[in-house]
């Protein structure tokens, strides 16, 4: 059994590929890529001008870097250890080239970031550790024959005066290949393969997750009967000294929504981390004013596997909406009460003046009938002092002979 930089190790044989990202830069600038978690993380960087990013092909060299024993692959992905500030630990990990030519791979260690997507990556090529990446020894190069493994050898030796808590860092082999691009112009691809190293210095760990930034946009649906729905934007803090395991709610207008969606893994914040998130939120009715709340449940994980659940944290605000659809909606029903009730009241208005106008016209007529007519009291009395009063003969004639004269 060798555990010495060139031991050959004979084992099951995998195909890998490495992935190659072009930047802008003729500068070497890093970049990444996952492979599976049977080999652990895969890591890739390039630097080549954008106009000769389609013309580089990455190189016809496949392999795998994986936490190891003596013997080989030991079936880890990632290297954790607890240690106290001062502790050494020795490791090692495995390089197969899966070629069939013999490749000699740089080997390097650096901080570990998670990006913005998620993903785990280290430091590239030109920016200096300043933590965890420079806690780990290992050799600058190994050779590896085609098809065969190399068992490497590397330590990890805590300072002193290192802070408690959990620090990431990485290990890569990598090949850099020269290409000459149509011009003339020489172009340099980094490739890298790796895997992840957390050591937790022990001390007190000091657990925090925040919400911050919160913010809202809502978007309408123009079917007034059709509720909108809202963005949710905000930032999880790691204002402690562990990694975290984050998942939560978003709540808005009474409806919710899970973050990691259902089916994907919690985000993992590494200390000191913050990480913007994006949720959408489904069936929310434009109230002018939705209140909004982000809750975040973070879990520790302990290197052994065993979880503690913080007490759940959560930002709130008031969200502006404006249910346009519907006032434009009401202020149409408005419109239309408006008019029928306005020419209710006008029809109303035109028949008792109809009938005001008839009843004036009515006293008029009656006013003039009344001046034309002899008072009764008045006909009466000069039927007294007729001749006729008296009843006789004579008295009738004589009346009758002044009704007849002209």
């Amino acid at each position: 059994m060798l555990n010495r930089v060139g031991a050959v190790v004979t084992a099951p044989t995998l195909t890998f590929g490495s992935t190659v990202h072009h930047l802008r830069s003729r500068s070497f600038l890093a970049g990444r890529a996952a492979l599976a978690a049977i080999i652990g993380l895969a890591l890739g960087a390039a630097h080549a001008p954008a106009a000769f990013a389609d013309d580089v092909e990455p190189p016809p060299i496949r392999w795998s870097v994986t936490p190891a024993n003596e013997a080989g692959p030991d079936g880890r992905t990632f290297v954790e250890n607890t240690l106290d500030p001062g502790e050494s630990v020795e490791d090692y990990f495995a390089v197969r080239n899966v070629s069939d030519q013999t490749v000699e791979f740089s080997l390097k260690a650096a901080d570990g970031f998670y990006s913005r997507t998620g993903r785990f990556d280290i430091l590239p090529s030109d920016q200096e550790s300043v933590d965890a990446g420079t806690w780990i020894t290992l050799p600058d190069s190994v050779t590896v024959p085609g098809g065969q493994t190399v068992v490497v050898p590397f330590t990890i030796e805590v300072p002193e005066l290192a802070e408690p808590g959990d620090h990431a860092a990485g290990i890569t082999a990598s090949i850099l290949t020269v290409q000459e691009a149509e011009d003339g112009t020489a172009v340099g691809v980094e490739s890298r393969v790796g895997f992840r190293v957390t050591t937790r210095v022990t001390g007190e760990l000091t657990p925090k997750a925040a919400v911050q930034a919160l913010s809202g946009d809502y978007s309408l649906s123009w079917n007034p009967f059709r509720p909108g729905e809202m963005t949710v934007t905000f930032e999880i803090a790691n204002q402690g000294n562990t990694i975290l395991l984050t998942e939560g709610v978003v709540d808005a207008g009474g409806q919710s929504a899970l973050f990691p969606a259902e089916g994907e893994n919690p985000e993992e914040l590494l200390a000191g981390d913050t990480r913007t998130f994006s949720v959408v939120v489904g069936d929310v009715w434009p109230l002018f004013l939705v209140p909004t709340r982000a809750t975040v449940a973070a879990t520790v994980l302990t290197m052994g596997g065993d979880e503690s659940t913080l007490t759940p944290v959560s930002a709130e605000i008031l969200v502006w909406a404006i249910p346009w659809p519907q006032l434009i909606v009401l202020l149409g029903i408005a419109l239309i009460v408006f008019a029928i009730v306005g020419g209710r009241i006008r029809s109303r208005r035109k028949v008792a003046a109809l009938v005001a106008d008839a009843k004036e016209q009515g006293r008029r007529e009656a006013g003039v009938v009344g001046d034309d007519a002899v008072p009764a009291s008045a006909s009466a009395s000069e039927a007294a002092k007729s001749p006729a009063a008296d009843g006789t003969p004579q008295s009738r004639r004589a009346a009758r002979s002044a009704d007849e004269a002209p």
